[in-house]
């Protein structure tokens, strides 16, 4: 049993900072082995618009695997757009303000144009800008950035489950977004140098997602049971200790002796704060882990069912299944 010095809940509770939960954080991110792609980056004279295929055709249009998950995001620099979703109320994006199409619904972007709007595929194309400016126009023109963000490993992700369909973010209003700020301006900066660095705008894409990921974590308002109980001194604690070590000998007494709270009390709260009871939630990140592993070592299936705590491959075989739809060695092959 883990020994500790703490009297009460309470004073745990006082003594335990966020901070010490961001590997949580850190480690949920890797786990979504995020990369991104810029599409466009253009000047846009009103009335325009572009219509954005869900998640399923943007993936194909763009040629990924059936693994990867599709996020759209749209920034603008100057100027306004309206996001239109096929179903939901529209969105009005100012300047310095950024749309993040979580959900992978289709969606047009626009600004005081009722005319049907113009598919992605025409401007990716490579064909000329139907809506560019000229040196009348400019003044009225708005500046406008869309790509997307690719991940991996989400059938079973906490974080991306807690995200929600449609984010928007003001970068320009609020101090808690100033790291977003500063990506954004240092890639309008790569992508107007003359030999702009390609490898650079795709780490700084990666850089933008994980930011929009902390500023999330940290934000006050939020309203999502996994990004809440991040934050919660005690299941956070929890929730560190079980993503350090997914193969430890787990326990609902184990869990509530290391976070000084009894049983009963710390299986509620966890339950309520996460939906899904501390083993259940165990076992869910053990499969995500062992997903990864199958997908990222030549490792034996036997050695990863015991790093994550199963010394039965059938038991972790049947489980594995159940929670991802495949077998362990149909998963691996899916990968390749």
């Amino acid at each position: 049993m883990v020994q500790t010095m703490i009297e009460t809940t309470l004073n745990y509770a006082e003594t335990t900072k966020i901070e010490s939960n961001k590997c949580v954080l850190s480690d949920v991110l890797k786990s979504m082995r995020i990369s991104g792609s810029l599409l466009i980056n253009e000047d846009y004279v009103p009335p325009w618009g572009v219509a954005i295929p869900n998640a399923v055709k943007l993936r194909s249009l763009l040629k990924l695997g059936a693994e990867t998950q599709v996020v759209a995001f749209h920034y603008v620099n100057r100027g306004f757009i309206e996001v239109i979703p096929e179903a939901g109320e529209s969105i009005m994006v100012e300047a310095g303000g950024m749309v993040i199409c979580f959900g992978g619904i289709a969606h047009h972007i626009s600004q005081n144009s009722d005319k049907p709007a113009i598919p992605v595929e025409s401007i990716l194309s490579g064909g000329m800008n139907p809506f560019a400016p000229n040196e009348k126009n400019i003044a009225r023109s708005t500046s406008v950035m869309c790509g997307v963000f690719m991940m991996q490993n989400l059938e079973i992700n906490p974080l991306f489950n807690a995200l929600p369909k449609i984010l928007h973010v003001s970068a320009s209003t609020s101090s808690a977004y100033n790291n977003l700020t500063k990506i954004l301006s240092w890639m309008d900066r790569e992508i107007d140098q003359s030999t702009k660095c390609t490898f650079v705008i795709e780490r700084l894409l990666e850089l933008l997602s994980a930011e929009i990921m902390r500023v999330q974590l940290e934000s006050t308002a939020i309203d999502s049971s996994w990004f809440s109980a991040v934050n919660d001194p005690v299941i956070g604690r929890a929730l560190s200790l079980i993503h350090a070590q997914p193969g430890g000998i787990w326990s609902v007494n184990r869990l509530a002796d290391a976070v000084a709270m009894s049983p009963s009390r710390f299986a509620a709260r966890f339950t309520s704060a996460l939906g899904d009871s501390p083993m259940a939630y165990v076992t869910k990140w053990r499969m995500n882990v062992a997903g990864r592993m199958l997908g990222d070592s030549q490792q034996r299936i036997e050695e990863i069912a015991s790093s994550v705590g199963y010394e039965n491959v059938a038991a972790f075989s049947r489980t594995f299944k159940r929670h991802l739809g495949v077998p362990p060695n149909a998963w691996r092959t899916r990968q390749l």
